[in-house]
């Protein structure tokens, strides 16, 4: 079975991301801080990538290398020396400019010319055994679609059957934003450097990144005294989030939590949202939904109170509760907006997610106690814009949103985002299975949850985000096809507490 979602080997990933702006301009004081140049550092960038393809791939000895005219093509000149020395066959296919090189990547042509290397011209016929292909076409300043000489070639090296291995960033994926303009390299594994960039990790990224690689090219230490105020979430930051309980804690210490909705034919949603929140370490789930709801709920979880919403119940449960999740299944008609309408000045922490974001989208209001869990398509209604246009720059969207309605922001999909007003994350963990529906009614309970054990907002959202995709992570290993968002009780328990050790696994 093929599995097209980011692989990497965490250990090697850096929690930091760069914006890819910020990594140009800091590549070169890094390298001058420690006495590097920058034709160094791009042998050190080819003597790396080149570890990672002969390690991937120790069978190909015929590889085909496509050189931009940028120094990410240097980066590829520096691999095709490296490859014909080690006894490699090597065909080298570089593109033409009116623009003189980049003064690394002409040293690095230089280099491959002296060596007895020979180049070709892009347009040329390509070798009939190729076995591995090496994408250095377009690196991180990417700002439209690829050129259509520059197209040509990625989609004839996607067409290909052999493996490809793209330098710092497919090309064609833009470095900031993971948005594929025109055609994009798919690439079997990236090898990127110095930092992280967040178009490695969000938007198209899972579809073309392959495996991911990072190697940091010896600026370890200058690289961990700078703070990039962007950081990447997965699951061995649960411990710092979900420490073990105290063996004296009761039920009152780990949240009051009432969640609103249910509407009629929508009580799937509120039933996923408060079992979600109950697996996750909620102390009391209180539900306020509609009467007919309440046998079957009570049927189906009898942890949880189930009561009928009314303007008296709804004044109990606001009276009573730490935290509100209001949304699922709640309706656009006049049941859900007055719940809202009563529910919306509620002081204490709050999660706002599905009809709750599209009654938002038509009364706004910024309030700085709530979460809101927008997907795309709610993002965009809540921004008066189109999916497309979120889609273009997820970061930015998620900081147009938060500007706009305050709190913080998760912007779901693969990649999903996080912002508050002073920080951004990008979750790295989840996968295709979570394409089904009911996968954001659990969150919705997950965070909550989180809430009521007392995380603030942005750390609630983040760990929220990270607990829900490892536990569809845990679930992968039977696939993604056919994953149920009520398959992820199953596993939840496991993931929220992350000091117990895993017998199934360890």
């Amino acid at each position: 079975m093929t599995d097209h979602s980011v692989k990497k080997n965490p250990a090697s990933i850096p929690h930091s991301i760069w914006h890819a702006d910020d990594l140009r301009y800091a590549e070169k004081e890094a390298a001058d801080s420690l006495g590097i140049t920058l034709y160094e550092l791009m042998q050190r960038a080819g003597e790396a990538a080149f570890r990672v393809a002969r390690a991937a791939f120790p069978g190909a000895s015929r590889w085909l290398i496509l050189c931009g005219h940028g120094n990410n093509g240097g980066d590829a000149w520096v691999i095709a020396r490296l490859a014909a020395a080690a006894g490699l066959q090597v065909t080298l296919l570089a593109l033409e400019s009116d623009k003189p090189l980049p003064d690394e990547a002409s040293a690095a042509r230089e280099a491959w010319l002296n060596a007895g290397g020979v180049i070709h011209a892009p347009d040329s016929i390509w070798p009939d055994n190729i076995d591995l292909i090496i994408d250095g076409l377009l690196g991180t300043g990417l700002r439209s679609a690829p050129r259509d000489a520059i197209a040509a070639l990625i989609e004839r090296a996607n067409a290909h059957a052999a493996p490809i291995v793209a330098l710092d960033i497919p090309s064609g994926l833009m470095a900031q934003t993971g948005a594929t303009p025109g055609a994009v390299i798919c690439a079997t594994h990236t090898v990127t450097f110095i930092g992280l960039k967040p178009g490695l990790l969000t938007g198209k990224a899972r579809d073309v990144v392959g495996t991911l690689h990072h190697t940091a090219l010896g600026l370890e230490s200058w690289l961990a005294g700078q703070d990039t105020h962007l950081t990447r979430f997965d699951a061995s930051q649960l411990a710092q989030w979900l420490p073990p309980r105290r063996p004296t804690s009761h039920k009152g210490d780990h949240g009051r939590l009432v969640i609103i909705g249910g509407d009629q034919g929508t009580a799937g949603a509120i039933r996923m949202t408060s079992e979600a929140a109950l697996r996750s370490g909620a102390g009391l789930v209180r539900v306020l939904t509609r009467s007919e709801n309440i046998a079957p709920m009570l049927t189906a979880r009898p942890e949880l109170m189930v009561h009928e919403l009314t303007p008296q119940t709804l004044e109990e449960g606001l009276e009573w509760a730490d935290v509100v999740v209001i949304g699922p299944g709640l309706g656009q008609q006049a049941w859900g907006k007055q719940a809202l309408q009563k529910t919306e000045n509620f002081r204490k922490p709050m999660l706002w997610d599905a009809d709750a974001l599209n009654l938002l989208a038509i009364n706004p209001d910024k309030r700085h106690n709530r979460i809101l869990t927008p997907h795309p398509g709610e993002a965009a209604r809540l921004l008066n814009c189109s999916v497309a246009e979120i889609e273009s720059d997820r970061l930015l969207s998620a900081h147009r949103l938060v500007k706009r309605y305050g709190g913080v922001v998760v912007l779901k999909g693969a990649g999903t985002v996080i912002a508050s007003d002073e920080a951004q994350g990008i979750i790295d963990a989840g996968n295709a299975g979570m394409a089904s529906g009911g996968m954001g009614d659990v969150l919705s309970g997950i965070i909550g949850a989180l809430l009521g054990q007392k995380l603030p907002l942005y750390d609630a959202a983040c760990a929220g985000c990270v607990v829900h995709g490892a536990a569809a992570d845990r679930l992968a290993r039977y696939g993604t096809r056919g994953m149920l968002a009520t398959d992820l009780f199953c596993t939840l328990r496991r993931v929220v507490n992350p000091d117990v050790i895993d017998v199934e696994n360890d």
